[in-house]
């Protein structure tokens, strides 16, 4: 016997009254009538994980995961930023980013340097490895979003490009109004 998920969620408790059984039939119709897949945070969050695995399909054959490749994609948009400052961006614990950089560092696509000022301080830069990389890896990405965003016109992919960096551009305004993420580095273009 197969059950909904929506009769489970709207299922009346034992022992309730009637009342309280039609306001869940009421709010049952409502849930379903709902189109879940046309819903803006569960499109993006499908948009984004399919996105997110076709990539990793896409850098499989170069070695490097997706956590590297964001990384390297950092390091090179700021080459010469702090661990700290890359660990904030990548939204990242900064014990995490540094068995990252080592993993990095041996493969030689980053070099660690101390800070002019501050020698504790470590800098990261892209090794001539590394920018080799990175121009291949940016070659595929762009082969796979031209797969992606086949069928659009390039008004279309303009016009997406425009709103989904307005509502990027509002998301960040909402995290800065919030006061726990009010100093929160992630938000660095």
């Amino acid at each position: 016997m197969r059950v909904d998920a929506m009769e489970i969620i709207s299922a009346p408790k034992p022992g309730a009254s009637k009342k309280s059984k039609t306001s869940s039939k009421t709010e049952s119709k409502i849930l379903k009538d709902v189109n879940w897949e046309q819903r803006l945070g569960f499109l993006m969050h499908d948009v984004s994980r399919l996105r997110r695995t076709v990539f990793d399909e896409f850098m499989k054959p170069l070695g490097v995961t997706r956590s590297q490749w964001w990384v390297l994609a950092c390091v090179s948009r700021h080459d010469g930023m702090t661990q700290s400052d890359v660990a904030n961006m990548l939204e990242i614990g900064k014990a995490a980013l540094g068995s990252l950089i080592d993993r990095l560092e041996e493969s030689e696509l980053v070099v660690r340097g101390s800070d002019a000022v501050d020698r504790r301080v470590k800098r990261i830069y892209l090794s001539d490895k590394g920018k080799q990389l990175i121009r291949t890896m940016t070659a595929e990405s762009n082969e796979m979003s031209e797969r992606i965003l086949e069928g659009l016109s390039q008004t279309e992919r303009q016009q997406f490009v425009d709103l989904l960096s307005r509502v990027k551009q509002n998301l960040l305004h909402i995290k800065r109004e919030m006061p726990a993420l009010a100093n929160d580095a992630s938000d660095i273009d």
